[in-house]
């Protein structure tokens, strides 16, 4: 169960990783692309973040509960 919560965390962190930088390209290019996309590409990335810590502190909990 370990190897699945590892894994869900590195998919979770390249996930917040790779919105971040479509984020910042985003602000970078400006205009008519970067009003439509920039706000809801960091909103998404926040909510990847919470995902994120969420299983980082699962990952955790299940690892000094179960001996890990």
């Amino acid at each position: 169960m370990q190897n699945v919560f590892t894994v869900l965390i590195l998919l979770a962190v390249a996930a917040v990783t790779v919105t971040l930088g479509f984020g910042i390209y985003s602000l970078f290019r400006g205009g008519d692309y970067a009003r439509s996309n920039s706000n809801k590409l960091m909103r998404l990335r926040i909510v990847l973040q919470a995902v994120a810590v969420t299983l980082l502190m699962a990952g955790l909990w299940w690892k000094t509960s179960h001996g890990g």
